[in-house]
């Protein structure tokens, strides 16, 4: 930069910057500044022209006075005018004033523009710098529009000074953050990705954060710089410091750059090419070599430059997941920095420990480091640190540990801080939950938590344990003795009387035979917590008291007495007092049989995803809490509902018995107030609504399926699928329930139910006549490889069917491996004497079997390059057969069971979605791209795969949807 003369120390302005320090009030200090606007503006607009120098000086108090916080309406032509001067400081001030005080709608900006591309064309490298500076720091898009096609240029030019390249890489970066639709590289990308081999380090170093953002949208464009990142990166881990004096910082060679160099490779998978990978795995293992060797200095300065590149190179390692070795090292580096005397990293070590923990490289590894963690939690003074080390734990928790770690968890929770509170109480129950072999354990813990943090266990929490508790027969005596002991403390948490009246309402019989705890006993403590609950749990316990005349008709009259009363049936609260008038009259009038019907035990709750991972997942963020999905078959050891709450299921209980069907995915309504078992039909009501009175479902058996009489076999073969078969699949692949075919004579109702590589499905064949159905049979077959691929189990329906009536079939499906065709189904049945003879495909497809899978933006396009290979990727181009709405799409694209990944694409028009395909042989990957033309009405669908018969499948299956 030019030296500055003594003739441009614009006196004037330090006698005004020294007026103002010295004014002894704010008045005294706007009077002086009113004075000297006052005496600028007259200067601007008197008939004598300003020189340069006098210009630039008035531009500067200007500016010194708008930083003060006055605002400045004038001047800014001025400012304009100094940018056509050809000394230095004059031009400087103009940029400075333009960039601090110009908007992008100004009047002006046409003129700025011209000055600046005059600049950049000059050659001039001082003013080609000012002008970048201006434009980055501007950073409008209405700059992009005018100078993105000429930065490149600039950039890549072979006589261009490396201080002006430095800048244009810089200022591009601005831009492409500010407007990346304006900033198309196009034939420039292979010349920016060669700045990398620049001699010299200040243009790598600025070329490579341009190239960083690059990559991360366009991974594709720019994967040419792996092995160019490699190779600068080498020749700097391997150097010593005196080889790069200009930039070594106190004994480490480069560290900002080598950072930068290892955070661009996280834009990639591991290179395939065998030598740049085996370089690449030289240098970190260099970079965790020289971690262990002695400081070369006592300066912080050094070992923050030392563990800067050393916690990149570890993060580089995690995201590549695919060395060992370097995985067991880093975990072993790491845990030295857990006792080490720094806050700082001792915090960062815990953070990379928790990803290396969800390794399978790397997990025993950071298991030893456990009593370090364990300590932490207890003695950490800042409280960041200890929710970190609590997240470690979370993290590296398994079955051999899971009992010390949660234990440890729960100690700490007495003491924790109130801010993390809420998310260790859940950590700690799906801790529990997942790792649960001895339930009475998983009891003991859950109640202990109640204890020790009720205020911060939410709903999810206590229902759980209520769920898990109903679906185990062996653990519900244990239950009712835990939670009768636990109510007797004399300070008892709401949320404990919560799951003891649930509970003992449905399983206090198990415990009644112990004097100690008697019906009454049960009772009566119970009704010693009412007046210190809230309406919601009082509610509930009127609910339990009602259960308890049903189990112990002994406490009839007590209960009654208490529902009698008038702050119970005079209740100022709605719901309080109609539960008290109608459950005092149901246990007045009802007989015993009755009342048993309509209060009997709730039924198991389906098997689904625990509610309370759902919680923590939305409260840590998408990604946060990998290690709970980390495998589903352990999951899978404990039954469990969804968010039934515990209430809920007491009056669903009082409503109606269960459906012989169990509803794995909440997807049915709720069932009539009966006696009986509720007729399936509701399902088809409206199909149904001209026809008689619908008959009542078959009964149901031990095992939870239809029992009917064996099937009467026609002896006809079944007939060939109708032509229309096909046209009904496709109806089904982006839904599960609805009509799957309807005729005069017959209507087939379909409801299915998929979780992993298992299915449920239910069909209800519907007689729209006034005529029996008679020697109705059903088949189900798996033409040809299907039976290979393919578990099919039905169940026998009953071979007569009423006229308006309907009977439900079960069908369990096992996916063994990926298939293309479809079961078949036939329907064989006399009508009127004529046999009827109908073939359909069933609506079990590939997808069905979907698992969707949240993904970063990052990991989407990481594994989207992954899939590469040719036979991996299926791709169609087809017209749109229907409107182009956004939310059909969305919701087709959410039918088909992928998950849809949001802000992912760099186009917003584009969906992406993520699954994985759970068969019993293997999981299948998919990554799904659909690209819409509204102006030609197209579509382009891309799908990729790790099997190339599952791509083409979902690929033809889907394309059929839009």
């Amino acid at each position: 930069m030019p030296a500055v003369s003594k003739g441009d120390g614009m006196r004037g302005l330090a006698v005004f910057i020294s007026d103002i320090r010295n004014c002894k009030s704010k008045e005294a200090e706007i009077k002086r500044i009113n004075k000297e606007l006052a005496n600028i503006r007259s200067k601007f607009k008197g008939d004598k022209a300003l020189d340069g120098y006098s210009k630039k000086k008035y531009v500067c108090k200007l500016l010194f006075i708008f930083l003060l916080g006055h605002d400045i309406d004038f001047g800014h032509m001025e400012a304009v005018n100094l940018l056509s001067s050809n000394k230095y400081t004059e031009k400087q001030i103009g940029y400075l004033f333009i960039s601090v005080l110009v908007n992008s709608n100004s009047e002006l900006i046409r003129l700025i523009n011209n000055a600046i591309k005059n600049d950049l064309s000059s050659r001039n490298p001082t003013f080609m710098c000012l002008a970048l500076h201006c434009i980055a720091n501007v950073g409008s898009r209405e700059m992009a529009e005018a100078f993105a096609g000429e930065i490149p240029r600039i950039l890549v030019a072979g006589d261009t000074m490396d201080s002006v390249k430095q800048s244009a890489a810089l200022c591009l970066l601005r831009l492409y953050k500010a407007s990346p639709d304006l900033v198309l590289m196009g034939e420039w990308t292979s010349r920016v990705v060669h700045l990398l081999n620049d001699q010299h380090m200040g243009v790598v170093t600025a070329a490579i954060s341009l190239i960083t953002c690059l990559s991360s949208k366009n991974p594709d464009e720019f994967k040419t710089c792996v092995s160019l990142a490699v190779s600068r990166l080498s020749r700097i881990v391997s150097s010593a410091s005196t080889d790069l004096q200009d930039y070594t910082y106190y004994f480490v060679p480069a560290p900002w750059l080598s950072c930068k160099l290892l955070r661009l490779l996280q834009c990639y998978p591991p290179p395939e090419d065998g030598a740049v990978k085996g370089r690449l795995v030289e240098c970190l293992e260099t970079i965790l070599n020289k971690a262990q060797e002695p400081p070369k200095s006592k300066k912080v300065q050094h070992s923050n430059a030392k563990n800067a590149i050393l916690f990149e190179a570890i993060s580089l390692i995690i995201h590549y997941d695919s060395e060992p070795n370097l995985l067991v090292r880093a975990c072993n580096q790491l845990g030295q920095f857990l006792q080490h005397r720094e806050t700082n990293l001792r915090y960062l070590a815990l953070e990379s420990m928790c990803t290396l923990a969800s390794s399978e490289f790397s997990h025993e590894a950071v298991k030893t480091h456990i009593e370090t963690v364990i300590n932490a939690l207890k003695t950490e003074r800042d409280v960041s640190v200890r929710q970190r080390a609590a997240d470690l734990l979370y993290a590296m928790c398994d079955r051999s540990n899971a009992k010390q770690i949660v234990a440890e968890m729960l100690s700490y929770l007495e003491t924790a801080d109130y801010s993390i509170r809420e998310e260790m109480v859940l950590k700690v129950a799906i801790l529990a939950e997942k790792y649960a072999v001895d339930y009475s354990w998983y009891v003991d813990t859950i109640l202990n938590l109640i204890r020790i943090a009720g205020d911060y266990v939410s709903e999810e929490v206590w229902y759980r344990v209520i769920q898990i508790v109903i679906n185990r027969d062996d653990v519900q005596g244990y239950a009712a003795k835990t939670v009768f002991e636990a109510l007797q403390a004399p300070a008892c948490h709401e949320n404990m009387v919560k799951v003891g009246g649930y509970i003992l309402g449905e399983f206090g019989n198990l415990i009644a035979g112990d004097p100690r705890s008697s019906p009454l006993v049960q009772f009566n403590l119970l009704h010693s917590k009412f007046h210190l609950c809230s309406v919601p749990t009082r509610a509930l316990l009127l609910s339990a008291y009602i259960k308890f005349i049903n189990l112990f008709p002994e406490t009839k009259a007590t209960i009654q007495e208490v529902l009698r009363s008038d702050s119970q049936i005079r209740n100022s609260d709605v719901e309080l007092q109609q539960r008290a008038v109608e459950y005092l009259k149901l246990s007045s009038i009802a007989s015993t049989d009755v009342l048993a019907t309509v209060l009997e035990e709730m039924p198991p709750f389906p098997e689904r995803e625990s509610s309370i991972l759902a919680k923590l997942k939305k409260k840590k963020g998408p990604g946060a809490v990998s290690v709970e999905l980390e495998d589903g078959k352990e999951r899978g050891e404990l039954n469990g509902g969804g968010d039934r709450g515990g209430d809920a299921a007491i009056a669903a209980s009082n409503a109606s018995t269960p459906s012989p069907s169990a509803d794995l995915l909440g997807l049915r309504s709720t069932a009539p107030v009966s006696g009986t078992t509720p007729s399936a039909g509701s399902l088809l009501v409206d199909v149904f609504s001209e026809a008689g009175p619908s008959a009542t479902s078959a009964g149901v058996n031990d095992d939870g399926f239809l029992s009917s009489a064996p099937p009467t076999v026609a002896s006809e073969d079944p007939a060939p699928p109708l032509p229309e078969s096909d046209e009904l699949l496709n109806k089904f692949v982006c839904k599960n329930n609805g009509v799957l075919f309807e005729n005069q004579l017959l209507q087939i109702g379909i409801k299915s139910e998929y979780r992993q590589n298992l299915g449920r499905m239910y069909l209800f064949y519907g007689n729209k006549t006034s005529v029996q159905f008679v020697s109705f049979n059903t088949t189900v077959s798996c033409p040809g490889e299907l039976q290979s691929q393919l578990n099919v189990q039905t169940k026998t329906v009953e071979p007569l069917v009423e006229g308006g009536a309907q009977v439900q079939q079960v069908i369990n499906i096992e996916c063994l491996t990926d298939f293309i065709d479809a079961p078949l189904l036939n329907i064989k049945f006399r009508y009127g004497g004529a046999l009827q003879n109908i073939s359909l495909k069933l609506p079990v497809t590939i997808n069905k079997f979907f698992q969707p899978t949240e993904m970063a933006a990052a990991d989407f396009f990481q594994r989207w390059k992954q899939l590469s290979q040719p036979q991996q990727e299926a791709q169609k181009i087809f017209k749109a057969s229907h409107g182009m709405d956004t939310e059909v799409l969305k919701a087709k694209l959410l039918g088909l069971g992928t998950a849809l990944l949001e802000n992912v694409d760099p186009n917003p028009e584009n969906y992406v979605c993520a699954g994985v395909i759970q068969t019993k042989a293997q999981q299948v990957g998919c990554l799904l791209r659909l690209e819409p033309n509204a102006q030609a009405q197209m579509y382009r669908l891309t799908l990729r795969s790790s099997k190339d018969t599952v791509s083409q499948r979902v690929c033809d299956l889907l394309a059929e949807q839009f």
